[in-house]
């Protein structure tokens, strides 16, 4: 593991250990075939279920794991470091659980969550609509209640796992006040639940992302999470989170990216020496380095605050910022360290850089992050961002 990896307990650091093993063994053999076919590796999930890795941060009475946000995030980073698509979606389902956990009665959670933290029901997030994506409060999804049930009429887009997920966390409007919003658990199977073809992107296509459409789809009541208007604290409490979970999947991306340069710039010649041995390459890999750990700092970071139950929006926004710009330079130095090579899809890097991209605009963009942070600093109360002390070294 990174000499900086940053463990609690022995324990802890076991289970990193076998998650990097897990990836290197599982994940790294399918990795570029399924990317490249555009192929939604589903099986994967099941599996990853199965060894407890989706249910790590939540509790161990409903299957969980029961382990600290910071360990967590550690194995999401190791499985990011071989394969972005399925780290993005271990984060993403973690992120559809969140409301259930926090804001779930206990026959909801006792009801539901076995077998979303086991891996045989897999989440999406329905927050953003195509006019609303850094305004959620914006958004024109409705429910209205008519007798057990609520209805649901309305569009989500840039869904992760739009169309393959077994459930739906659905934040949509029950009031025209403008924090009027309620959060819903949707089965994928509910009569009028449509996924629209997946979209097209730049990289990460081994995940599915789609537009989700509800068209007079019928949840039974016993499906809202919390109380009527409680969705957008919901969705924003789950979005501190969810940013620390793509930090850490931007810091396994570049991690990859920073291994496979070091590796190539050894055995790669140039006037006679291997080209790491070259000054002018070895300060940009050392560059790379420096970012790739900076960015598992701040994360690591936030992470403790939030074990310790103390606030960390900010750092969390510190944390999604930071990690994503980084993992962007990074990659894109990856490519100029592997020249004419990088460019090709022989090599890995031209697709951790097209990976890297998504990575400053989902869970808030970078220019979002920013008014986050800045608000936080304008605030009278405002003070230094704060670090929570760390475990044992390993």
């Amino acid at each position: 593991m990174p000499a900086s990896r940053v463990l609690p307990t022995d324990e802890a650091a076991d289970l990193v250990r076998l998650v990097r093993e897990l990836a290197d063994r599982e994940l790294h053999p399918r990795v570029a075939g399924d990317e490249a076919s555009e192929t939604f590796p589903r099986d994967i999930f099941t599996m990853l279920g199965r060894v407890g890795v989706l249910g790590l941060p939540y509790a161990e009475e409903y299957g969980g794991g029961g382990q600290p946000y910071e360990v967590y995030l550690q194995v999401v980073e190791e499985i990011a470091r071989v394969w972005a698509s399925v780290a993005v979606g271990v984060s993403v389902h973690a992120l559809s659980c969140f409301g259930l956990v926090t804001r779930g009665s206990e026959e909801q959670k006792n009801k539901l969550l076995p077998e979303m933290l086991g891996g045989e029901q897999l989440g999406a997030y329905c927050l953003s609509e195509a006019h609303a994506g850094s305004d959620p409060a914006a958004m024109r999804t409705r429910a209205r209640r008519d007798g057990d049930d609520y209805v649901l009429d309305g569009t989500k887009a840039w869904v992760t796992h739009g169309g393959v997920a077994d459930f739906y966390k659905v934040m949509a409007r029950t009031s025209d006040e403008r924090n009027g919003i309620s959060c819903f658990l949707v089965p994928a199977d509910t009569e009028g639940v449509l996924a629209d073809p997946p979209e097209h992107k730049m990289g990460l296509t081994g995940s599915v992302t789609a537009t989700v459409r509800f068209e007079g789809a019928r949840v039974p009541a016993d499906r809202l999470l919390g109380a009527e208007g409680d969705g957008l604290k919901i969705a924003l409490a789950g979005l501190d989170s969810g940013r620390l979970g793509i930090a850490a999947v931007a810091t396994g991306l570049a991690q990859g990216a920073l291994d496979d340069a070091v590796a190539y710039a050894k055995t790669r010649e140039t006037f006679g020496k291997k080209i790491i041995d070259h000054q002018g390459l070895a300060f940009l890999l050392a560059d790379m380095a420096a970012a790739v750990g900076s960015a598992r700092a701040t994360y690591l970071a936030a992470a403790r605050l939030k074990d310790q139950g103390l606030p960390f929006s900010t750092e969390a926004s510190v944390a999604k910022m930071v990690a994503t710009d980084n993992a962007m330079k990074v990659t894109t130095d990856a490519v100029q360290v592997h020249g004419g090579y990088g460019y090709t899809r022989d090599f890995p890097v031209e697709r951790y850089m097209r990976e890297a991209k998504v990575m400053q605009i989902f869970e808030g963009t970078n220019q979002i992050q920013r008014m986050v942070i800045g608000r936080a600093l304008a605030q009278p109360s405002s003070a230094p961002i704060t670090t929570a002390p760390h475990g044992k070294e390993n």
